[in-house]
């Protein structure tokens, strides 16, 4: 695996923890949460400006938009309790084949 991959793979994790502060910054009313969820996007798009280097930006927004769909899907589910009806997670199963499909057949691939 790439380095690429892995910072790619940090900015989805931070991109995620910022956008799991955003209840807990109450409309950006309490400071912690909000300056937290702020570093946590500048610091995801900043890891995101290495890996446009040398994967497609099509790629990279693909992977990084899919795969933090999914992650926030369950971590709501996990910290907050939410649910997912049968359907939601199936067309969540549906977004992880088209990540992986966009990344193995891609154009770094043909």
């Amino acid at each position: 695996m790439s380095l690429n991959y892995v910072y790619l793979f940090f900015a989805i994790l931070l991109e995620v923890t910022g956008t799991m502060l955003l209840p807990a910054s109450q409309n950006f009313t309490k400071a912690v949460p909000t300056v937290s969820l702020g570093i946590c996007y500048m610091a995801s798009f900043y890891l995101l400006t290495f890996v446009i280097r040398t994967i497609p930006v099509p790629i990279v927004y693909a992977t990084w938009s899919g795969l933090g769909i999914f992650t926030i899907a369950i971590a709501s589910v996990v910290i907050f309790k939410q649910t997912l009806s049968l359907p939601v997670i199936f067309g969540l199963f549906l977004i992880i084949i088209g990540v992986v499909l966009v990344n193995f057949y891609g154009p770094l691939h043909s």
